[in-house]
């Protein structure tokens, strides 16, 4: 039986976000045929934790689904089985960059991707804590039913179920080719959070944004790109669906609503950089660039703000988070471009992608201290509440600047050990976590 994995990685006390991640993974066995592996990556306080651990207990088991619920002692335990096994020079230092002490959003989903071979799983689908699902006609709109549909399958097979879209302009191999990404975007609140910053100054707003584009975008579409940047799907709900094969662009699909194929996650990790939000698109880019295909669907998840992210000390974090990517997207925006040129060889080609990523490590780019710079200036520019941040920016600088090179020279680390992780991972006798019990 084809076995999947649907993963949601959190920091954050979200029950409501597990019950529905469980009627999720319900729909998906029953309609159609799967077993779905529910993995729960818990990083949250203890307390939480243990809540978690009730509310994914207190549901009667529905056929096909196992779940897992792993706290970081337990994912730690996993990891540094296969870390050890791998038979890698450093095995201590690939379980820092797997599980730092601190947030990174690849890190989380290079776990999924690692406990999902251990469960023997063929794709990824993930998911958030602070995001939920439409509804039509009072039933909820699952992403999983697009996903389960498409992913991993011959693109020439899918081309048969939602129409061939644009597969042609991939290639005249395309149609053998495995679909490597199924995903869609959000409504609601904007996925990255700049809605304070463009009600407050539209010009430091399109500043910022402007960061994140790649240089080479022509004048006379970046001002429409900055409208659109991080807007996800707009409002409109969902009613009926439309789905398109071929060429997926990454600004088009969101984390939480998105299934990766094996044959993706399992050549390329996704970059373990800290505090920094954004570099867990990376895969969507590589897909990209070595021209997979891909379906684009429309059940979008509705996205929302937690209460903690309004807080001063919420605030400050996550902006911080996205000064952090602002500054890295000038090293990642050359990176793109190298990988744009090498097409598919970036999976065909053992080292051809961490060679890549060490070159942009390498590159001098005086670009960083400027982007840095602007980055502390635009917020000093809004104001004494958002002052904190670019304080921060200033006190911070020589550490940051330092981390834009070593960040990637990290992910060249973990590209170099990933094969061997990944065969690990799957080699060792399945060992599921078992499913929480109810008290």
């Amino acid at each position: 039986m084809r076995r999947v994995c649907l993963t949601l990685p959190t920091n954050r006390a979200c029950a409501p976000a597990l019950l529905g991640l469980l009627d999720e993974a319900a729909y998906g066995a029953r309609e159609f045929g799967v077993e779905v592996e529910v993995l729960v990556l818990d990083s949250a306080p203890a307390p939480v934790v243990a809540e978690h651990r009730r509310v994914l207990g207190g549901r009667p088991a529905a056929p096909g689904v196992n779940v897992h619920h792993l706290d970081e002692d337990a994912q730690r335990a996993v990891l540094a089985r296969a870390a050890a096994r791998a038979g890698v020079a450093d095995p201590d230092r690939l379980l820092e960059l797997l599980l730092p002490d601190a947030v990174s959003y690849g890190a989380c989903t290079d776990r999924a991707f690692l406990l999902a071979e251990a469960l023997g799983c063929a794709s990824v689908h993930r998911r958030d804590s602070d995001s939920r699902y439409q509804l039509l006609d009072g039933a909820p709109v699952f992403p999983i039913h697009q996903e389960l549909v498409a992913i991993g399958l011959p693109a020439g097979e899918v081309a048969g179920r939602i129409g061939r879209g644009r597969l042609a302009r991939l290639g005249p191999d395309a149609a053998g080719l495995p679909v490597a990404v199924v995903g869609a975007s959000f409504v609601g609140e904007l996925s990255v959070d700049l809605a304070e910053i463009l009600a407050l100054d539209p010009r430091v707003h399109g500043e910022l944004v402007g960061l994140a584009l790649p240089p080479s975008t022509p004048a006379l579409w970046r001002e429409q790109a900055v409208r659109e940047a991080f807007r996800g799907a707009g409002t409109e709900p969902f009613r009926a669906d439309r789905a398109q094969l071929g060429a997926v662009a990454p600004n088009r699909i969101d984390m939480c609503n998105l299934a990766l194929s094996r044959e993706l996650y399992g050549r390329v990790p996704l970059p373990p950089a800290t505090e920094t939000i954004g570099t867990d698109y990376f895969l969507l880019h590589v897909a990209q660039y070595a021209a997979l295909p891909g379906v684009l669907h429309n059940r979008h998840i509705v996205n929302f703000h937690t209460g903690e992210r309004r807080t001063d000390s919420g605030r400050l974090a996550y902006h911080l988070r996205l000064a952090k990517f602002l500054l890295l997207s000038g090293r990642l925006g050359g990176l793109y471009t190298a990988m744009a040129a090498t097409g598919p060889a970036l999976l065909t080609e053992p080292g051809r992608l961490a060679a890549l990523v060490r070159a942009a490590a390498a590159d001098p780019a005086p670009d960083d201290l400027r982007r840095l710079t602007t980055v502390e200036h635009a917020y000093r520019r809004l104001g004494p509440a958002w002052a904190p941040v670019a304080d921060a920016l200033a006190a911070d600088r020589p550490r940051l600047l330092h981390r834009a090179r070593t960040d990637l020279e990290d992910f060249a680390t973990l590209l170099d050990a990933w094969p061997a992780l990944l065969d690990a991972a799957g080699s060792a006798p399945r060992t599921p976590a078992p499913a929480p019990s109810p008290r």
